[in-house]
């Protein structure tokens, strides 16, 4: 893929994060977000599922895994910017990736707001969003697109 290709890819997150006016840089599909890794050394994916779903649900080879909450309960990882801020460039691409989108979405909130100067949200996140069924895995997200996951 060539860089104005990069470019034309990064401006449509930006155009996103703009109609969903949010401050960080932009809202990534999740083959938009495989190929940012795959075309800049520095991008980082920061997997902010739970320990449980990194368990039972799947993983993300190479991410950068870090609870934005824990389960069971779901109580906020009051340590996370710290444990970000120790695993990842401050400058770099971060990409935060869950389950359906909405924890991404707060932890790029949060990361940007403490100066982290290029977070991206994965839209419908690693699972995507319910089909007529309730399920999920069908409907977008990282699994549904064929991109890269194992489970253990």
């Amino acid at each position: 893929m060539s860089l104005p290709t990069i470019d034309a890819l990064l401006e449509r997150a930006r155009e996103r994060a703009r109609a969903l006016d949010v401050p960080y840089a932009g809202c990534l599909e999740p083959a938009e977000a495989w190929m940012l890794l795959q075309h800049d050394a520095l991008a980082r994916l920061v997997d902010v599922r739970s320990r449980a779903e990194w368990e039972f649900v799947g993983r993300v080879p190479g991410a950068v895994e870090i609870e934005w909450k824990s389960w069971p309960g779901m109580v906020p990882n009051a340590a996370f910017l710290d444990m970000l801020t120790g695993k990842v460039d401050r400058t770099a691409p971060l990409l935060f990736l869950c389950r359906s989108g909405g924890r991404s979405h707060d932890a790029a909130l949060a990361a940007t707001a403490a100066g982290f100067t290029a977070c991206y949200n994965v839209l419908q996140g690693f699972e995507g969003d319910r089909d007529e069924a309730a399920h999920r895995n069908t409907l977008g997200g990282w699994r549904a697109a064929g991109l890269p996951w194992s489970q253990g």
